[in-house]
């Protein structure tokens, strides 16, 4: 080889070379900054939430913060689920059975804001107004909700919204 090639060889290499380098070391110099887009470990906590439901008992309701909106727990009675199910779906403003917004039958997990204006309903307390259909009543504007969270009555668009949640164990569910 001649000394031409050599240096042709050589300097193929340290191009290839300082590419390298100067690829890695961008690399290294992004990560920082990529990196600090994560969500920090307080926004992942919130993230999901487990609630234990064994102290829950028959006909109580528990309210639990997720995300920074209250969660409607209820255990519902043997009653409040026949009046649930024996809705014919066709009358409501939002058409939704009651199966389709319960995984177990007994327990409603909901999210508490109104749909119409983003108020609370009332109906979590033992002492509040359940509306005309027993669940939950909006004070605010007059919308009635069943059983299963449903509108019945007011100018509420939508049904209560059900969070995604899934059972862990039988007495505990993890909402998110």
């Amino acid at each position: 080889m001649s000394s031409d090639q050599n240096d042709v060889g050589r300097r193929d290499f340290l191009m290839v070379a300082a590419g390298s380098f100067a690829a890695v070391g961008g690399a290294a110099a992004l990560w920082p900054l990529i990196d600090q887009m994560n969500p920090d470990a307080s926004a992942k906590a919130l993230a999901s939430v487990e609630v234990d439901l064994a102290p829950i008992k028959d006909g109580q309701a528990i309210t639990i913060m997720w995300r920074g909106k209250p969660v409607f727990i209820r255990k519902r009675t043997a009653q409040e689920i026949a009046a649930a199910e024996e809705v014919d779906v066709n009358d409501l403003p939002d058409p939704q059975s009651d199966s389709a917004r319960v995984e177990k039958p007994e327990w409603l997990v909901l999210i508490g804001i109104c749909t119409h204006l983003g108020c609370i309903p009332r109906g979590q307390a033992a002492g509040d107004l359940h509306g005309d259909f027993g669940g939950w009543f909006c004070p605010c504007h007059g919308s009635h909700y069943d059983t299963s969270g449903r509108i019945r009555k007011g100018p509420a668009p939508r049904n209560l919204e059900v969070p995604p949640y899934a059972f862990v164990t039988d007495s505990k569910i993890k909402i998110g």
